[in-house]
């Protein structure tokens, strides 16, 4: 990491004395990302002792929602969201009922408190929480599609990981694109454009594909009701918001793959790789070639993904008439 000269900022996540990700997303920014911030505001849904008893970066808040203005008051810049994980035998779309209202919640609470902020959402299903989040900021009067992320880093992880061990190399040395979305056949890896290059048979590249898709399931089929991939969505988490925190403070070529406004498809919404600056996302990295299979991919997930962003538009919007 470049040694920029920088002024550590104050940062929040919610949910983070739980047992889900968020809670371990708490350990690794006290871990790796101490120099860029100088405090975690935490909320918590599950009282937890664990959380009380990190070091000066650590303030707690009660998780009540009307409480969430109290934390959030005293972040400028940055706010990473979670919400409830998934369970065996659920999908994302079965946890839209309770993510929703968290998300819409939230982010009620970052427009009255924190504008400005740099909004991190990781609660599933991304597809339709990050433009829950959009409407609630229109709403508000202060949407600024820049600082607005669904956060996709796992895929990629996952990814870079699985083609790493087909290679023999580094994971760390690999580099793959995931564009799309963040839920089955929404993620679409483009294992064409992988660094180091990968050659399989399209056989082998659909299988591989299939399972970065589905790698979700079979982690909590594997823990068999004990939870989901949480240890793993942190440890991405913690790279996409420690990109952010880097490009915050100025240092230059930060691209990572993200959940955002995007007209680089005709859908409002889309993963890709984008370039982070001081003010957010400042450039959309264009897709780059397709092979025959991933464009049969796209040309497939393109519907469902429409779907997943009307329906947290519509959830915001009866939300409002209830209101």
């Amino acid at each position: 990491m470049s040694m920029l000269q920088r002024q550590p900022l104050p940062m929040a996540m919610k949910g983070a004395g739980s047992r889900g990700s968020a809670q371990k997303l708490g350990l690794y920014v006290c871990q790796r990302l101490q120099p860029l911030t100088s405090c975690v505001h935490l909320a918590f849904v599950t009282v937890s002792a664990l959380s009380s008893h990190g070091q000066w970066f650590y303030s707690l808040a009660a998780a009540a929602p009307q409480s969430w203005c109290q934390l959030l008051v005293h972040v400028h810049r940055f706010c990473s969201g979670t919400g409830v994980p998934r369970k065996p035998g659920m999908t994302r779309d079965d946890l839209f009922n309770i993510n929703a209202g968290i998300v819409a919640v939230l982010c009620e609470a970052i427009a009255a408190t924190c504008p400005e902020a740099w909004v991190c959402i990781i609660s599933n299903p991304v597809n339709s929480t990050v433009p829950i989040a959009a409407e609630v900021f229109k709403r508000a009067g202060t949407y600024n599609p820049a600082h607005l992320f669904g956060v996709t880093t796992l895929d990629v992880v996952r990814a870079e990981a699985f083609v790493a061990e087909i290679l023999g190399v580094d994971p760390k040395d690999v580099t793959v694109p995931v564009v799309g979305g963040h839920a089955g056949a929404t993620i679409l890896p483009l294992l064409s454009q992988a660094r180091p290059s990968l050659q399989l048979e399209p056989n082998r590249a659909q299988a591989l594909m299939a399972r970065i898709q589905d790698a979700g399931t079979e982690v909590v089929n594997a823990k068999a009701g004990a939870g989901s991939a949480t240890l793993s969505m942190a440890w991405a988490a913690a790279r996409f918001v420690e990109a952010c925190l880097r490009a915050i403070h100025g240092e230059g070529g930060i691209v990572e793959c993200s959940y955002v406004a995007s007209s680089l498809t005709s859908l409002p919404f889309f993963a890709s790789p984008v370039r982070l600056g001081r003010s957010g996302v400042e450039e959309f990295l264009p897709l780059g070639a397709l092979n025959d299979l991933e464009q049969r991919n796209y040309d497939t997930m393109l519907p469902e993904l429409a779907g997943s962003i009307k329906k947290g538009i519509d959830f915001v919007q009866r939300r409002a008439e209830k209101q």
